[in-house]
């Protein structure tokens, strides 16, 4: 064993009695600055040094993470909302969410510059155009909380160009991407309502795991989530370059200026930890929210208020972390 060991340091290489453990990790999108903490972990070292061998796989739109996890195809995924864990528990799949990357889910509405529409109550009554999947996402909650009605909907289809062209429309988005590329295209600032600021409260970038691995190896879930909430610190207030490159490896459509724009807004708008904080609340999940959550949407028909919500998460992992930053288990 020794003469191995002289032998492997010889060569330049480090000899370990225990191998590292191996994971696959898939993104719920294409490369983005929006997975950059992930990224950040993987080009630092941060899940090596834990032990863990992780290869991201990137996700897209064909890509269906709930499915590749409980089929077994990969031991961690990204769960865009908090939509996805509780269907998850509908449909009975082994899988949890053990971390909440995002504590503000970054769903927008978006108008042009308009004198008739400064808050979300402004657009009642008024065509907005939304994504099949958002009328059983957050469409409930707005019907609930302003009196949206579902005659108000328009079809979102993912192209810009009916927005670009009506000074009236109003449309979805998430506030990294679509008010980046409108401004670039039209040549104008949209007006931007953020729905986590107006009361929703849902998370989002979520990491699940299998009940599988964190049944049989906790250890290596512990690793997996302190090494991305790491990464994440590291993202936003460390040097972003070494995640940034490994991004455009993968997706080499995206550019620095989208990026930067996008690492700016999870600052601005405080998406992962709440402003002003020196306390590192990255990744918190508490059950209160969860509740909050399931209330909500249960309340407007999306689930049975039989479903056990409960299992949709599991505090486990990051149990010294809260909301409100009294308690932290990892320092910045």
């Amino acid at each position: 064993m020794k003469a191995i060991a002289t032998a492997l340091a010889l060569m330049g290489l480090s000899f370990s009695a225990q191998a590292a453990t191996s994971l696959t990790f898939v993104t719920d999108w294409k490369a983005q600055a929006e997975h950059g903490g992930f990224y950040e972990a993987q080009a630092e070292g941060l899940y090596a040094k834990r032990g863990l061998n992780v290869r991201i796989v990137e996700g897209g739109p064909n890509v269906n993470v709930a499915q590749l996890l409980a089929a077994g195809a990969a031991d961690f995924g990204i769960g865009s909302n908090g939509f996805i864990a509780l269907n998850i528990v509908k449909a009975g799949a082994p899988v949890r969410a053990v971390a909440a990357i995002f504590q503000k889910d970054p769903q927008v509405l978006i108008t042009h510059p308009r004198a008739d529409v400064k808050k979300l109550a402004d657009m009642k009554g008024k065509p907005i155009m939304i994504a099949d999947a958002s009328i059983s996402a957050f469409w409930p909650w707005l019907k609930a909380k302003y009196g949206f009605e579902d005659g108000q909907i328009r079809k979102y289809t993912f192209n810009l160009a009916p927005f670009l062209v009506d000074p009236g429309a109003i449309q979805e988005g998430y506030l990294t991407s679509e008010p980046y590329t409108i401004e670039k295209q039209a040549h104008f600032k949209p007006q931007v309502f953020l729905l986590a600021d107006n009361g929703y409260p849902g998370t989002a970038n979520m990491i699940l795991a299998t009940d599988r691995i964190i049944a049989g190896n906790r250890a290596a879930v512990q690793a997996f989530v302190d090494a991305s909430i790491e990464g994440w610190t590291h993202y936003l207030y460390g040097d972003p370059r070494p995640a940034n490159a490994l991004i455009k490896r993968d997706n080499p459509d995206m550019a620095d200026d989208v990026i930067a724009q996008a690492v700016a807004k999870m600052k601005r708008y405080a998406l992962l930890e709440p402003a002003g904080l020196k306390l590192h609340t990255i990744g918190a999940m508490s059950e209160a929210r969860w509740k909050s959550f399931f209330d909500t949407m249960a309340s407007e028909g999306l689930y049975p208020r039989t479903l056990d919500w409960r299992k949709a998460y599991t505090l486990e992992f990051v149990g010294g972390i809260v909301n409100d930053g009294r308690a932290v288990r990892h320092a910045r």
